[in-house]
């Protein structure tokens, strides 16, 4: 379990970013973290991770501080995919996926027959089992991005930390992913933009505004048409597909500005 208290966390000497937030990744289930452009979300994922540390406020990964661990631990217990480009590496697509092996292998560093193997079952969960001896920096944008979750899925840590994963990649892929992300044995957070992969894929859901949480709970609690609305600033409609949360969106107003 991932527990944040009371995260706060100012850039420079501007006004916080991030004020107050508490949540809870619990075991097994996967947490959405939601909100509009600059409400916060990547700076709160980066606090979890420990790539920024909270002016106020702590994150505990089960029950040790993780500002207390070591980057090596840090890296055994959770597997990160951030955004990046990474069109300038020259490694292969295999050797990228043996980078997630690095917390797991011994005093020289040096992977093995096992380590191998992690790597190639981790890309074939990603459907990128056909890319292992292409150049990551040849891949476009959707292929480094299930080749960046195969590297976390070969790390083998307990819980998985995602900034949308689904950037880049086709409708098709963005379910894929975000159903192996479910499927895998692990607690994960994930940055999500698009509301309806959160209430099909996530299990718990925090919605946060101005670096502040304005809801939490399931998605059923937390995609309420009128709180969606305040916060995003656009008409939303709820209505259910397989027993599901499935919303539709509206401009609030024409370009007249008539209420729709």
């Amino acid at each position: 379990m991932i527990t944040a208290s009371a995260l706060t966390y100012a850039y420079g000497l501007r006004d916080p970013v991030v004020s107050e937030v508490s949540l809870v990744a619990r075991p097994g289930r996967v947490l959405g973290l939601l909100g509009p452009n600059g409400s916060g979300k990547t700076t709160v994922l980066r606090m979890l991770h420990g790539s920024l540390r909270p002016d106020r406020g702590t994150v505990h990964v089960g029950e040790e501080p993780l500002a207390r661990l070591s980057a090596r631990e840090v890296a055994r217990r959770l597997a990160v995919v951030v955004q990046e480009a990474g069109g300038e590496s020259v490694l292969t697509v295999r050797e990228m996926v043996l980078l997630g092996r690095l917390p797991r292998l011994g005093t020289f560093g040096r992977a093995g027959v096992h380590d191998h193997a992690v790597a190639d079952e981790a890309l074939a969960r990603v459907g990128a089992e056909h890319l292992r001896s292409r150049g990551f920096g040849e891949l476009s944008g959707g292929e480094r991005q299930r080749v960046l979750v195969a590297r976390a899925l070969a790390q083998e840590s307990a819980f998985l930390l995602l900034d949308e994963p689904t950037n880049h990649l086709d409708i098709r892929f963005q379910h894929d992913v975000l159903g192996l992300v479910r499927s895998v044995a692990t607690s994960a957070v994930v940055v999500l933009h698009d509301l309806n992969l959160a209430a099909r894929y996530c299990d718990d859901l925090v919605l946060l505004d101005g670096g502040r949480v304005v809801a939490a709970g399931t998605p059923e609690e937390v995609l309420e048409p009128a709180l969606l609305e305040s916060v995003y600033g656009i008409g939303v409609r709820r209505t259910s597909v397989d027993q599901q949360v499935q919303l539709l969106f509206r401009p609030l107003h024409d370009p007249q500005g008539a209420t729709t």
